[in-house]
């Protein structure tokens, strides 16, 4: 190449890439928090998300940059890391993965506008004034946690409706511990059933946690709607069957790994919902007028493979309800 030539590009160059770096630098910057870690699940997730931002008119790295920060299941490291994001100055928060990270972005910030996927009620546990004017920073989409493992122990009721102990393991270190323990507790004793809580917060604590229910001789079990699960989901429905212990989950994630049902709502839903509401925060609405949504969108989902090899015959009217079945 020739000098002049060489000068002639280098001087083109420094025209557009200022231009190029400005333009970027003006772009909204969202922080990304969740306590579980990249890829698996939460990757479709995250999918769902985007393709709410884009249908509010964003797309990452054409007019919007994502941040990202996983806790990876160190849950303990979500305060560190919504702190980071608000040094950073980011436009707007996201927190996914339940409560814990919800209440993290709360605690670190109470100007940047959160959008939270959240378990709990978020008026009982102080996260918004009310459902339909939250106030504050905060807004987002309820998974209905507590109310919803009401539903699931009716559902395995009624594939065991025979049992006289069922199980429900939770993890102590999620704060709707104690609300869904109480909820299940008031299930159960309408049915004139035992419950038995286990708690695991671990690997090895699960696989403790099994031989205490084979101990109780539980008849079923109920796996508590918590990140941390869906993390372990292999583990838990492999348990499972090699203990002959019927288990309803929260999401098809766990029924795809050889869990026998799950009931919840559909995850990709709320997450889309949230990729929507941080579409209209960008643009200029308040999180404070923004309603705390709840699903709309429920899915239960039987393995039948599972039920098989378990010596279960699911009852054909919980088959003919249900959204999906695993042959």
């Amino acid at each position: 190449m020739r000098r002049r030539e060489f000068i002639s590009l280098l001087g083109s160059t420094a025209i557009v890439w200022p231009v190029a770096a400005r333009a970027a630098a003006d772009m909204p910057v969202i922080g990304y928090l969740n306590g579980g870690a990249p890829g698996g699940p939460f990757a479709a997730f995250l999918a769902a998300f985007r393709q709410g931002l884009d249908q509010a008119g964003y797309v990452e790295g054409k007019n919007v940059t994502i941040e990202y920060r996983w806790a990876e299941g160190q849950y303990d490291r979500l305060p560190a890391l919504a702190a980071e994001l608000v040094n950073r100055k980011v436009d707007l928060i996201v927190a996914g993965g339940g409560d814990l990270a919800a209440r993290a972005a709360k605690t670190a910030t109470s100007t940047i506008p959160i959008v939270g996927t959240i378990g709990d009620d978020p008026v009982v546990t102080g996260l918004a004034a009310s459902l339909a004017r939250p106030g504050g920073n905060l807004t987002g989409v309820s998974f209905l946690t507590v109310e919803l493992h009401i539903k699931r122990f009716e559902l395995i009721f009624e594939v065991v409706p025979h049992a006289k102990v069922i199980a429900l393991i939770v993890n102590p270190h999620s704060p709707q511990t104690e609300r869904v323990i109480h909820a299940v507790e008031q299930a159960s004793g309408s049915k004139g059933v035992q419950l038995f809580v286990a708690k695991a917060g671990t690997e090895n604590e699960i696989s403790m946690a099994f031989d205490s229910l084979t101990r109780q001789q539980a008849g079923a079990l109920i796996v508590q709607a918590d990140p941390f699960f869906i993390n372990q989901r292999q583990q838990l429905a492999a348990l499972s069957t090699r203990h002959a212990l019927p288990a309803i989950y929260e999401s098809r994630l766990f029924v795809e790994v050889g869990g026998l049902i799950s009931y919840g709502a559909s995850v990709s839903a709320v997450y889309h919902q949230v990729g929507v509401y941080a579409g209209k925060i960008l643009k200029g609405e308040k999180p404070a007028d923004l309603p705390v949504m709840q699903p709309t969108k429920f899915d239960l989902v039987i393995n039948l493979k599972t039920a098989r090899t378990l010596g279960l015959t699911v009852p054909p009217a919980l088959l003919a309800t249900a959204d999906d079945v695993i042959e």
